[in-house]
């Protein structure tokens, strides 16, 4: 079976994407996971398909690197719209259809092979409050955590402790974001469920540390500045008490290549 694919980033989390509109393709977990391995296949932290919708532009089906079908993905998202475009999808403005609902998104700009994309994110309803956590969902489940240092951390070794531990393992699991502040930029690193790794960027979870600074600063401004390891993302929001609404994602979408493989 050959599989035409491209492949994107969103500051640096990487994706393989495949046009099934026509519903000609179907994958099982372990030949999702062999697209997704970064040494027999072609590498990516998931696999998405863009499938036909009648009533909005596309659904967006993620999957996580380890074959099953994932939460909603923000970068994901952003890089979906590049593809659509991609694939001659031509607007400027989307709704498309994701696992957590509807999600609105627009086309900044385009350069060659790189978009800017603005991805509106589902409401957030209430934010559990901890001693030294936060913990939200933004599509996908957040422990958000403030350190000193988050260069300092070992983000592999901490985060899949708390990812399955004894109150988020009975729940699904969690990701977990470590995050720290430096001349005004939120900085971030996030081990991703799924992936089971550290990612270079994680879109629902810089969403997720956004709100979280605003309550763990005691303040709120309209955009916050944050910069992963793979690249610099903006988040912005309203805020009604312990509810968020009108979130929106801009960062980068980049298209990296095409090609093709045989399973």
């Amino acid at each position: 079976m050959k599989v035409v694919f491209s492949k994107f980033h969103g500051a640096g989390n990487d994706f393989v994407l495949i046009d099934n509109r026509e519903q000609k393709l179907t994958l099982n977990t372990e030949q999702i996971a062999f697209l997704c391995h970064r040494r027999f296949g072609i590498g990516a932290d998931g696999l998405m398909f863009l499938e036909q919708s009648d009533q909005y532009d596309f659904e967006m089906k993620y999957y996580n690197a380890d074959g099953r079908e994932g939460t909603m993905c923000g970068n994901g998202g952003r890089c979906i719209i590049a593809f659509a475009d991609l694939m001659n999808i031509k607007k400027n403005q989307f709704l498309f259809k994701a696992i957590d609902g509807l999600h609105n998104a627009t086309i900044l700009s385009k350069n060659n092979s790189l978009w800017q994309v603005k991805l509106q994110m589902t409401d957030v309803n209430n934010v559990e409050k901890n001693d030294t956590y936060y913990f939200l969902n933004t599509g996908s489940p957040h422990h958000v955590e403030f350190v000193e240092n988050v260069q300092d951390i070992d983000v592999f070794t901490k985060g899949k402790s708390i990812r399955n531990n004894t109150y988020y393992g009975p729940k699904g699991g969690t990701n977990v974001n470590f995050v720290s502040f430096e001349n005004d930029v939120i900085h971030v690193r996030t081990y991703e469920r799924g992936v089971e790794d550290e990612t270079l960027a994680c879109g629902t979870g810089v969403t997720a540390v956004a709100i979280a600074t605003a309550l763990h600063l005691g303040s709120y401004q309209k955009e916050y500045r944050l910069h992963a390891q793979g690249g610099d993302l903006q988040v912005s929001f309203d805020q009604h008490e312990n509810r968020y609404t009108n979130i929106w994602l801009t960062g980068p979408a980049a298209h990296v290549f095409s090609s093709e493989i045989v399973l």
